[in-house]
């Protein structure tokens, strides 16, 4: 860092990577704050997946701008997950609340070795940055709960199924029964589900 801090200028229409900095005259003690109330449980019933995650970036909170960190808060119905993903820009650290969760992530090719634990209450786990990872909750009865820091202002968020299957246009039906060796009406069907953002 230049400076002390380089709180976000959400107004600015000037284009770089990341945010241009707020006049430091400007800044106010709201720009490191957010009532996020990360205390009270989000509602996993609208969820097809059955978790929200409540991602707290530069976008909430403008004083993480250059800090190389965000946070998020991830519920867990009973049997819900986190689907596999990866954060192009982020490793991730996960603690968990309440509950249970099955999570894992796997290694680049040609491995593709799978690291994975069953994680209780305080129990921790690391995702490093760019590995497809994900968390399941295995109680069918009982919701989970977790916090994950992640090592940028904006980690991003790709879910597998969601870029394979679900991409605006969608990948040709002949590339992905290729790459799956699947039938091609598989795929079709596949891409007609609707995939959650």
């Amino acid at each position: 860092p230049l400076q002390d801090f380089c709180v976000a200028d959400n107004s600015s229409h000037v284009f770089v990577n990341g945010f241009v900095c707020k006049d430091p005259k400007e800044v106010t003690a709201e720009d490191f704050f957010l009532a996020a109330k990360l205390d009270m449980p989000r509602d996993t019933k609208m969820s097809k997946v059955g978790s929200i995650v409540t991602l707290l970036n530069v976008m909430r909170i403008p004083g993480l701008n250059t800090l190389g960190i965000s946070l998020a808060r991830i519920d867990y119905a009973p049997l819900g997950e986190n689907p596999p993903h990866t954060h192009p820009r982020a490793s991730e650290i996960l603690t968990v609340l309440e509950g249970t969760l099955y999570v894992g992530f796997v290694t680049s090719n040609p491995d593709n070795k799978l690291f994975w634990k069953v994680l209780n209450k305080g129990d921790v786990f690391v995702f490093p940055q760019g590995l497809i990872h994900f968390q399941f909750n295995p109680n069918p009865y009982k919701p989970a709960v977790a916090i994950a820091g992640l090592s940028s202002q904006n980690p991003g968020a790709i879910t597998i199924a969601n870029a394979v299957f679900g991409s605006k246009p969608p990948i040709s039906d002949d590339v992905l029964a290729k790459a799956f060796q699947v039938e091609k009406k598989t795929v079709d069907w596949l891409q007609a589900q609707f995939w959650a953002r």
